[in-house]
C-alpha cells in the first residue's frame, strides 16, 4: 500500500517515516507540509536525517501527490490537517489522524467526512492505552459512581493543547459509563477555596521538559484508591500504532474508526 506522509518532519511524523519505510506492506510515496518550510522538494528520507534517499519528496501542494497514495498518515497541526481532510475527502483517499485540539466544529467536520471517506481519528495509537481505556471503562462502572475522579497528564514543554487528547479520551469513556457527559461534569484545574464537586472529573495538565507521556487516572475513595497510570518513554509506541492502523484502513469503507476497531478490541 502506498503511504502519504503529512508532517513528515514532525516529532511524530519523522518516526512514522522510519517504521513505515521499513514495513514491507507499506511504500512512502511523498510527503507533504505548510507552505514555507524550508525541505520542500526535499527527498522525505533526507528530510527527517534518516541517511538515506525513499525516491519520494516532499509537497507543499497536497493535491498534487495526494492521487499517488491509498493512505494519508497525519499528525500536524489542526489547521493543516483540516486541509488534508478536505483533499482526502476530494480524492476519495483514506486518512489516519493523530492531531489533537481540535474545536468542537473541526471535529464535527471530520465525522461529516468519515461518512464518505475512511477514517481513523485516534488521539492515541498506543496498544497500552487502549487496553486502559477499557480497565477504565471497567472501573468506572464498577466504583465509579462512589469515587472521586482526578486526571492527571503529562508531556513535554513543547505540547500545545491542555488536557490532552488521550486525557479527554479517557474523560469520555469514563463519563460515558457512568452514563454522563464529560463537558457537564469536567473540572480544569483548581484555584480559590471550595470543596469538590461532587460526581466531577477533575483535570490537570503538567508540561515540562521532554515528558513523552504519561497519564494516571485516580478513584480516590475513603481510606483507599486506585489509580491505573501509562507511561510512554518515547514516541515510537504511537509511530508503530499510526502505521497498523493505515493497515487497517487499506480497502476499508468510509466510516469514523478507532484504534480500538484496529485492534480488535470489544
Amino acid at each position: 500500500m502506498n503511504i502519504l506522509i503529512a508532517g513528515p518532519r514532525g516529532k511524530m511524523g519523522s518516526l512514522i517515516t522510519k517504521i513505515a519505510s521499513k514495513r514491507a506492506d507499506m511504500k512512502i510515496v511523498a510527503g507533504v507540509a505548510p507552505k514555507g518550510r524550508n525541505y520542500i522538494g526535499q527527498d522525505v528520507g533526507m528530510a527527517i536525517g534518516m541517511g538515506e534517499t525513499l525516491n519520494a519528496f516532499v509537497s507543499d501542494d497536497i493535491d498534487s501527490v495526494i492521487d499517488q497514495c491509498d493512505v494519508i498518515i497525519d499528525y500536524t497541526t489542526t489547521e493543516f490537517s483540516m486541509e488534508v481532510m478536505e483533499a482526502a475527502l476530494k480524492a476519495k483517499k483514506a486518512v489516519v489522524c493523530g492531531t489533537t485540539g481540535f474545536s468542537e466544529g473541526q471535529f464535527n467536520r471530520i465525522k461529516e467526512i468519515s461518512k464518505h471517506i475512511p477514517v481513523v481519528y485516534a488521539a492515541n495509537t498506543s496498544r497500552v492505552v487502549n487496553l486502559m481505556y477499557k480497565l477504565l471503562e471497567l472501573t468506572a462502572k464498577t466504583i465509579g459512581n462512589v469515587s472521586d475522579i482526578e486526571i492527571i497528564e503529562m508531556h513535554d514543554k513543547h505540547k500545545k493543547d491542555a488536557p490532552s487528547g488521550t486525557s479527554l479520551e479517557m474523560g469520555e469513556v469514563i463519563a460515558e459509563a457512568l452514563g454522563r457527559k464529560l463537558k457537564d461534569i469536567a473540572v480544569f484545574g483548581r484555584e480559590g477555596r471550595e470543596e469538590r464537586a461532587q460526581g466531577s472529573i477533575g483535570y490537570h495538565s503538567v508540561r515540562a521538559g521532554d515528558i513523552s507521556s504519561s497519564h494516571t487516572v485516580m478513584f480516590g475513595l475513603m481510606g483507599e484508591r486506585l489509580e491505573i497510570t501509562h507511561h510512554a518513554y518515547n514516541w515510537e509506541c504511537f509511530a508503530q500504532g499510526a502505521c497498523e492502523a493505515a493497515a487497517f484502513l487499506y480497502c476499508k469503507e468510509p466510516g469514523l474508526y478507532t484504534v480500538k476497531d484496529v485492534l480488535g478490541i470489544k
